[in-house]
């Protein structure tokens, strides 16, 4: 497949869209803002929470992806600070797991909790962050007739980010992704390392072997084998937080998240579920040679602890490390501890870079 992205920038009115509208947040903020070439160096100090309620714009765009020979329409959401009183501080992107598109995940907004969007959280510490829906998803395309496996997502990371980079001078991209999308990440980083700064690859999976998660979905395949898509509800959207260990994330902000997923989806591919439990390993570690980071819930079922730290070994860079993290199952950032992911992504963001290198 060939790739020729497009950047296409919808700048909102001060009245959303009636498709706009449907979207799972509140408070649709006028127009873009441009990304300027000036940045500030990567580990200048961080500072230890954002600035209060500090107001945030967001604005969509669309690239095109080039495949089969067809064009594939890409939705991209930016939000940064409305009112920067300095350079960014870098640029982060968000990749999405199997089962939601990219907004509810990353810029969920919840009555009472000025923290619930992490893209706000970061965007008030003087990021600009972006998350994007892979083909399939959201309000991305979902005509061709594809499952939108890994590669896929991969395929699409290489589109997105080349946007971006368009926009930000060229600067590379701090990427985070959880569950499959941690996967996406891993892969695209493994073909494009010039393009990440630093990785961070949150619920990862490399082999699958002792997973109890992947067991239960492999007794499934069958049926996802048979469609390109599998259906969801509220219930499957629970289950996502409750099939590891219950009471691990607050189910009111689950609700929400619910909510804001089947806003833009009853269906979801079947790609990323197919690879996770029949093609394992999808991406090699031997060959990401960028910074990594590895955060692993401590209840998570999709990988054991052997299998994370299996993958960690084999990382090429020096600078790398891997987290546990306490209390937390599968999906980190709506978990009750979602605070400590945030520090953990905040350190990691905001690492100096290293003086001396070694010979």
């Amino acid at each position: 497949m060939t790739h020729q992205p497009i950047a296409q920038t919808n700048e909102p009115s001060a009245e959303p869209s009636a498709e706009q509208a449907d979207l799972p947040r509140r408070g649709f903020l006028g127009a873009a803002i441009g990304l300027g070439a000036m940045a500030a160096p990567l580990g200048s100090s961080a500072q230890t929470k954002p600035t209060a309620l500090a107001p945030v714009k967001g604005t969509e765009h669309w690239v095109v992806k080039r495949a089969d020979g067809k064009d594939v329409r890409l939705f991209m959401w930016h939000k940064r600070l409305a009112q920067p009183t300095a350079p960014s501080r870098g640029t982060l992107l968000f990749v999405h797991g199997s089962s939601v598109s990219s907004t509810p995940v990353y810029d969920l907004q919840v009555p009472g909790r000025d923290d619930a969007s992490l893209m706000d959280w970061f965007a008030r510490l003087g990021y600009d962050t972006w998350c994007f829906d892979c083909e399939g998803y959201g309000r991305s395309d979902k005509t061709r007739p594809v499952n939108a496996d890994v590669a896929c997502g991969a395929d699409d990371l290489e589109v997105v980010s080349e946007a971006i980079m368009k926009l930000n001078g060229g600067r590379p991209l701090m990427v985070y992704g959880s569950s499959s999308g941690a996967l996406r990440a891993a892969l695209f980083a493994q073909r494009q390392p010039t393009r990440v700064a630093r990785l961070v690859l949150d619920a990862m999976v490399w082999t699958g072997e002792g997973s109890p998660t992947l067991a239960e979905r492999r007794k499934r395949l069958p049926n996802y084998l048979a469609s390109n898509r599998r259906p969801i509800d509220r219930n499957m959207i629970r289950s996502i937080f409750t099939r590891d260990h219950p009471g691990t994330s607050d189910l009111s902000v689950v609700e929400a998240f619910a909510d804001a997923v089947l806003a833009l989806d009853d269906s979801m591919p079947t790609g990323t579920y197919i690879d996770m439990s029949s093609k394992l390993p999808v991406c090699d570690p031997a060959q990401i040679n960028v910074p990594v980071m590895i955060l692993r819930g401590q209840f998570d079922g999709i990988a054991t602890e052997r299998d994370v730290l299996s993958f960690f070994e084999k990382l090429p860079s020096p600078d790398k490390q891997v987290v546990i993290m306490p209390g937390i199952a599968h999906s980190s950032t709506r978990s009750k501890n979602y605070k400590v992911v945030y520090h953990l992504l905040e350190r990691c963001f905001s690492q100096p870079e290293p003086l001396y290198r070694g010979a």
